[in-house]
């Protein structure tokens, strides 16, 4: 459904397909990055404030954060004022030529605003409209706000970590939104290969509670998967308090000796029969029974070289072994460098931006991106024109306070 200039330059494996993303902040706009590095034509819409990621960290361009810059690469920005009948009628008309209407609103509100799957698939049946918020519409939570810290503690993760920690906390990283946004992802390309195949446009729901306990129980179902249940659903693993990085002579490091063959290599490698023979760390299963005594017997292995010289060793020997990397250090790091993780490009508002190039690779469809996030209402009449709106309306919608354009040059 895509007609403009931008959107021919796009290529990928999405290429082609239109994007209206009414969502802001992270979640949905991570959804919405991934999609337009595969070459969708994402148009995102904004309030006349702004998403309020724009305002959050560093900016070289005010209103333009690096976080804001990063999430919306190669999407095309316009503002739209939902609330004035004008604003939503310019919405309605972008969701009638669009493959995707996304949103990460809470039902009450998109329902408010009457643009729910049943407002949008009344103007476009073929539509894949996807919801993103905190709760199914069918339970009892639903309608309640979420932010990734709620959905951390609902879900069990927070409290998760108190196994290993005096008191519960949430992860250092906002999980719950990154998880829910790929989960959104593949739905969404999911249900474009379904309707391709004949079978019409469809509503995704993606609530983050049920998505992120989905994640959780992954390993941590445990014991609980049978009924009656023959343990807690806890993987005693990963919540070990001696599952921790290991201090070494001159630092840390990550080292895991995990299956019979790696802990085979690990005993010959310090020149220990004994620990091989020895029937707490025999096999595997032994290992998970005396995790406690296991992991302090490597601690104190561990603590007499240095981390040099335990890397030569341990990868001679096939042991999964990594140094501990600040978030600083990824930016130094050689294998990232090898294989190109960070893309530099010559952004008209920024200049040089180093950002995060698309991590998985096509043989025949690279994900790509040329720019950063739009500016505040960037692209407004480049999309309206492609409407057919001639200037005088975008004049008319503008001095009503339904649209708004920046002043720059789109595209600049």
């Amino acid at each position: 459904m895509t007609t403009s200039k931008t959107a021919a330059r796009k290529t990928g494996p999405l290429a082609g397909i239109r994007i209206l993303d009414l969502t802001s902040v992270l979640m949905g706009p991570y959804c919405t990055q991934i999609m337009a590095d595969l070459g969708a034509d994402v148009i995102k819409v904004e309030s006349p404030d702004g998403d309020t990621s724009r305002y959050v960290g560093p900016t070289r361009t005010p209103g333009r954060s690096g976080m804001f810059a990063n999430l919306n690469r190669g999407k095309r920005g316009i503002v739209l004022d939902l609330r004035k009948p004008e604003g939503l009628a310019v919405c309605l008309r972008l969701a009638q030529k669009s493959d995707v209407v996304l949103h990460s609103m809470r039902k009450p509100a998109i329902e408010k605003l009457k643009l729910d799957y049943a407002a949008v698939s009344a103007v476009n049946p073929d539509v894949v409209y996807a919801s993103l918020y905190g709760y199914g519409k069918d339970g009892r939570y639903s309608g309640k706000p979420a932010y990734d810290d709620t959905i951390q503690a609902i879900s069990g993760l927070a409290m998760l970590q108190a196994e290993i920690n005096p008191e519960p906390q949430y992860v250092t990283t906002v999980v719950g939104d990154k998880v829910c946004a790929l989960s959104a992802a593949y739905a969404i390309i999911a249900a474009l290969l379904h309707r391709q195949r004949g079978g019409g446009g469809q509503e995704i729901e993606i609530p983050m509670f049920e998505v992120m306990t989905s994640f959780l129980l992954v390993e941590h179902i445990a014991g609980a998967a049978y009924d009656p249940p023959m343990g807690r659903p806890v993987y005693e693993r990963t919540v070990t308090p001696y599952r921790r990085p290991y201090k070494t002579r001159d630092g840390y490091l990550s080292v895991l000796v995990y299956n019979d063959k790696q802990w085979t290599r690990f005993a010959e490698l310090i020149d220990r029969p004994d620990l091989a023979a020895d029937p707490r760390f025999r096999s595997q299963a032994a290992r998970s029974q005396n995790m406690a005594a296991f992991c302090t017997m490597v601690a104190e292995i561990l603590a007499g070289r240095t981390s040099v010289e335990w890397i030569a060793l341990l990868e001679r020997a096939e042991i999964p072994v990594a140094r501990l990397n600040t978030t600083q250090d990824l930016y130094t790091d050689p294998h990232l460098a090898d294989v190109g993780f960070f893309k530099s490009i010559d952004d008209p508002h920024d200049g040089t931006l180093r950002l995060p190039d698309y991590p998985v690779r096509f043989s025949q469809t690279p994900g790509h991106f040329e720019r950063g996030g739009p500016m505040l209402g960037e692209h407004t009449a480049e999309v309206l024109h492609e409407l057919g709106m001639d200037d005088a309306e975008l004049e008319g919608l503008e001095n009503r306070g339904a649209i708004r354009r920046w002043q720059g040059k789109a595209g600049a």
